[in-house]
């Protein structure tokens, strides 16, 4: 029997921002990641009884499969409202909702446009609220990627990452877990598409005590220049569909492309929260080269939520919970 392991207290907690996480916290959930993926059946009723609502503003494929086939796979039930066609709050005040939500359910994962939708419904619920996506964050993304970049690269506080494209949610969240983490990241963007100054102040804070290395710059071959890891998104995310033509200009330099990727070390991988757009912010050979590690970062996204789902939609009153039995 493999001895106890002390959860973190993140019992009935929310994950809404990765500055909700200590250090500790982000590696106890990378640390507990791994072993639902090593041993996926050991956990296999350990949310049993337990419900989830998903409400999204926005199209899905990955997040809303993981989070579904996450929380059913540990015995759990997850029930979907789509709220493409009405945003979260016209109907009802989210405060409300919140409260009705928090009567039935056992958590509330929420993908929206505005990230005071996912923060106003957190003051409210009594029951944890999960960012699934904001416009100002992706947490659980964050935290697939970097299991993945743990996967390839143990020691995360001697990677590198470069991210090349838009200053957006995905990049805020990964500047804030690598400051966490003490790795170095690099971001390149156009001018006047850098990352909110508040979220890279907060990582260079967060920095100060990690030992990471954060940069900011215009120029995409600084920033890959060595990096262990390219990451890139699209250049118009959900929602800024009338600017593709203009950022498509705007980007054009930007594109991970063989060149580009030459400046990284030899033995770089490429990254992608997909979905991607051949030929714009990626080249098609790049993509789907040998060296893109995409697909794995969409798999450990059901890793990293069931791992997320079970700390924080545990018992409170457990202060340590033994999901893991007999396994070398």
């Amino acid at each position: 029997m493999a001895p106890m392991k002390t959860l973190p207290q993140l019992a009935q907690r929310d994950l809404i921002s990765i500055q909700d996480l200590s250090s500790g916290e982000v590696e106890s959930i990378l640390d507990l990641a791994a072993e639902v993926k090593a041993h996926p059946s050991d956990f296999r009723n350990a949310l049993q009884g337990k419900q989830a609502v998903l409400m999204f503003e926005k199209p899905s494929l990955r997040t809303r499969m993981t989070f579904e086939v996450g929380i059913q796979s540990l015995g759990g039930s997850s029930y979907f409202v789509d709220q493409t066609q009405q945003r979260i709050g016209e109907r009802e005040e989210i405060g409300d909702v919140a409260k009705n939500l928090s009567r039935w359910m056992d958590a509330i994962i929420l993908r929206t446009f505005s990230h005071s939708t996912v923060a106003e419904m957190a003051k409210h619920a009594t029951i944890p609220v999960i960012n699934a996506l904001s416009d100002l964050e992706h947490p659980c993304q964050a935290l697939a990627d970097y299991l993945t970049l743990q996967e390839h690269f143990p020691d995360l506080q001697k990677l590198k990452l470069a991210y090349v494209g838009d200053g957006n949610n995905v990049v805020h969240s990964l500047l804030l877990i690598a400051a966490c983490l003490g790795s170095q990241i690099s971001v390149a963007t156009p001018k006047g598409y850098e990352p909110e100054k508040a979220v890279v102040e907060r990582a260079r804070d967060l920095a100060l005590l990690s030992g990471a290395k954060i940069e900011v710059v215009n120029d995409p071959k600084t920033a890959v220049m060595g990096a262990d890891a390219v990451y890139t998104d699209v250049w118009a995310s959900m929602g800024q569909e009338e600017e593709t033509t203009k950022r498509a200009k705007i980007f054009a330099d930007y594109q991970v492309n063989e060149e580009l990727m030459l400046l990284a070390a030899r033995h770089a991988v490429f990254m992608h929260c997909l979905p991607a757009h051949r030929g714009y912010e990626v080249a098609a050979p790049v993509i789907d080269g040998p060296n893109s590690i995409v697909f794995e970062q969409a798999e450990n996204r059901l890793h990293v939520q069931k791992a997320i789902l079970l700390l924080l939609m545990s018992d409170k009153r457990s202060e340590s919970v033994n999901y893991w039995s007999n396994h070398a």
